[in-house]
């Protein structure tokens, strides 16, 4: 990091990732200009930075801002490679990154980088439980919690930094470079910013970019059209596959999760009924990573058999009258959705709507078939979804203006046995501020509902 002592560096907004770079680029001796195009009353962190002698400017992009003495200009992940000042350096030959490269400039720890268009924080979230209940010493951070950057500068060689990353943030690497990377899967998904599947894909293969023999690239062995644009990566190739054994990896026979490495008998790890991971490429990758960074077997399973979920990501909410309830309020596309009804092995009562972005839903018809019994549906879409539930031949229907009104729907179809579960495929800005909300109003009315059964 010495070769930003001196220089001119440019943070492009400021959120916990601005910041948390800014600060660091500081204390490195660079010279530091934070820029934002919010107002000085909408941003955060302002007088922290400015009590350090760093230059934050709000409001607007100046054009004097960028100029030919800038060394580097560190963007926040979510704006776009079309706007104004990121043009403007990268017609003047400046580098620009995410702080997800810095971290690695500096970090001591190796670390574990986990994308995907789907079960990123899941993932996550699963390997850093698994690694510290095996007695690892393990950060988890990136794009959930913790600014990488902020982990990789405390974080010692002894330690393993778990990082959730978006493909945001890994277009902004050059030298990235992953002790594990993962990819889980990949859909359709932020094509406004990436604009083609192909500049998607791109964006998330820059994780294994840098990779050597000495590092491990984890890849969905049941998305060969994935794989196969993936080529031939430097790393060890490890894959994960629901439906078959694969070369070297993790996989499901008979019911059972088995690790290969390609020589001799497989391991067996669980059983998959012994599992509360919903998921179950999620919980492969997390046995993939877990086996490839030292955990023993039982750690694994101590894990796998009691996790509860995440928030909002096929979260457990609570059994009421022998059906159970599930949050997946994070499921704000139909690929989501879909992952979230396959992993029901009961009848669904399948709770979704949302905003329209013109989508048609016909993708989700097999999947509808034969698992769904009802759908209640809400928001924008309600109209267009309960059209492809009497093509999938269901039977029980339902408009609804509110959560609410769709839990106690809910609560008056589903029988002992079923599954109620809120994924709604769509975004949520229709009705709600964000899908957090969405998801505790659902949660709020599974309460009331049992308050009101008690």
């Amino acid at each position: 990091m010495m070769r930003y002592q001196n220089q001119h560096v440019v943070v492009l907004g400021m959120a916990k990732s601005g910041v948390a770079v800014a600060k660091l680029l500081h204390r490195f001796g660079a010279h530091v200009v934070v820029n934002d195009k919010k107002p000085r009353e909408e941003a955060t962190g302002i007088k922290e930075l400015e009590a350090l002698g760093i230059t934050v400017i709000c409001g607007h992009h100046p054009e004097e801002l960028l100029h030919p003495g800038v060394s580097l200009v560190v963007k926040n992940p979510g704006i776009p490679y079309e706007a104004p000042p990121v043009q403007q350096a990268l017609q003047l030959g400046i580098p620009v990154v995410t702080e997800v490269e810095l971290a690695s400039q500096i970090a001591k720890a190796p670390i574990i980088g986990i994308t995907g268009s789907n079960g990123k924080t899941t993932t996550t979230t699963l390997v850093g439980q698994i690694l510290k209940e095996a007695g690892l010493d393990v950060l988890v951070g990136g794009n959930i919690g913790t600014v990488l950057c902020g982990l990789a500068e405390e974080a010692g060689p002894d330690q393993l930094l778990v990082a959730e990353l978006s493909s945001f943030q890994l277009m902004g690497t050059r030298e990235f470079r992953p002790h594990i990377g993962v990819l889980l899967n990949l859909y359709p998904a932020h094509l406004d910013y990436h604009h083609t599947m192909e500049a998607y894909l791109d964006a998330k293969l820059k994780m294994f970019a840098n990779q050597t023999a000495d590092d491990m690239a984890i890849l969905p062995f049941d998305q060969p059209e994935v794989l196969a644009k993936c080529g031939d990566l430097p790393a060890q190739v490890y894959y994960f596959s629901k439906t078959q054994q694969v070369p070297r990896g993790a996989f499901v026979q008979d019911g059972i999760i088995k690790f290969t490495d390609g020589q001799g008998q497989p391991e067996t790890i669980i059983s998959v009924a012994d599992m509360t991971v919903p998921h179950l490429d999620n919980a492969l990758a997390a046995i993939l990573v877990a086996k490839l960074s030292g955990a023993d077997v039982g750690s694994m399973v101590q894990v796998l058999s009691t996790f509860p979920g995440v928030e909002h990501r096929m979260e457990y909410v609570d059994t009421i009258a022998g059906v159970k309830y599930f949050n997946d309020s994070k499921a704000t596309n139909p690929e989501a959705a879909s992952r979230a009804l396959q992993a029901c092995q009961e009848p669904v009562v399948w709770i979704c709507g949302g905003l329209d972005r013109g989508v048609d839903f016909r993708e989700l018809l097999p999947v509808m078939k034969g698992r769904v019994k009802a759908v209640i549906a809400l928001g924008q879409t309600a109209p267009i979804l309960l059209a492809r539930a009497e093509e999938a031949g269901i039977n029980e229907r339902i408009h609804v203006d509110t959560v609410e009104e769709a839990v106690l729907a809910a609560s008056r179809l589903a029988q002992a046995g079923d599954v109620v579960l809120l994924s709604p495929a769509c975004a949520s800005w229709d009705m709600f501020p964000s899908f957090e909300v969405r998801g505790s109003m659902f949660k709020d009315g599974v309460h009331r509902l049992k308050t009101s059964l008690a």
